[in-house]
């Protein structure tokens, strides 16, 4: 997989990007991950890529042209699956989301910023919003930065247990099940005894049984969206 990153402070990502599941995925081949500065796009001797709003409007807004040159300057070396917008307005981001994205080979993200982009990106350039909530950020670089993650330890061999992932929160619509680790008593806290029987078939149906209570107390919405599509 590829994924290029289009934004105003490309320097954010670079820490992230080089720990834990993702750095991992980088260095073993598994994910390409390209960051472009969009000011290398622009043609404005200051390097500026924003601009007030027409109709005296508040805020600046990220101008049409040198978005364009870089989407058209990436498509023009490969074909992408989906050219991705990070914002507040757009389709809410969900383990479904993000395993539907791991199947793409090629990915761009677009990080939105300052008052958001002219209207005519998001209507001839780009084929996906994405919001990972209902709330405003400074900018879509932490925003893209959860969906990279969240894709990535999809991506086979990324993660060191692949049935780790599978298991995780939100992929069955439910939450995970409660987990223990050593030692089985600490200060008259115990592990469940279930846990330490070793019978296979009894611990699946009480991880089954908790995870579907816990979601039931905590996120009951699921359950119900769940519920919806069957």
């Amino acid at each position: 997989m590829r994924i290029d990153i289009i934004s105003v402070f490309p320097t954010m990502f670079e820490g992230f990007l080089g720990e834990s599941i993702v750095g991992r995925a980088r260095r073993k081949g598994l994910v390409d991950i390209h960051l472009h500065n969009l000011r290398d796009y622009t043609t404005d001797k200051w390097r500026r890529v924003d601009d007030y709003p027409y109709g005296g409007f508040a805020g600046m807004v990220m101008q049409i042209e040198p978005i364009d040159r870089c989407i058209t300057s990436l498509k023009a070396e490969r074909d992408y699956d989906d050219v991705i917008f990070t914002s507040p307005d757009g389709e809410r981001f969900n383990q479904h989301v993000a395993n539907d994205l791991s199947l793409a080979d090629n990915l761009i993200l677009l990080c939105g910023h300052y008052k958001g982009v002219d209207q005519r990106v998001r209507d001839h350039l780009i084929t996906r919003e994405i919001s990972v909530g209902d709330y405003v950020l400074t900018g879509g670089e932490l925003a893209a930065a959860v969906i990279t993650d969240a894709v990535v330890r999809l991506l086979p061999g990324a993660v060191g247990d692949e049935q780790s992932a599978l298991s995780d929160c939100f992929q069955d619509d439910l939450l995970a099940a409660p987990i223990y680790t050593r030692p089985a008593e600490y200060k008259g806290w115990k592990v469940p005894e279930i846990l330490l029987s070793g019978h296979e078939a009894n611990i699946k149906e009480w991880e089954l049984n908790e995870a579907m209570e816990r979601t039931r107390k905590l996120r009951p919405d699921l359950l119900e969206g769940n519920q919806e599509t069957k």
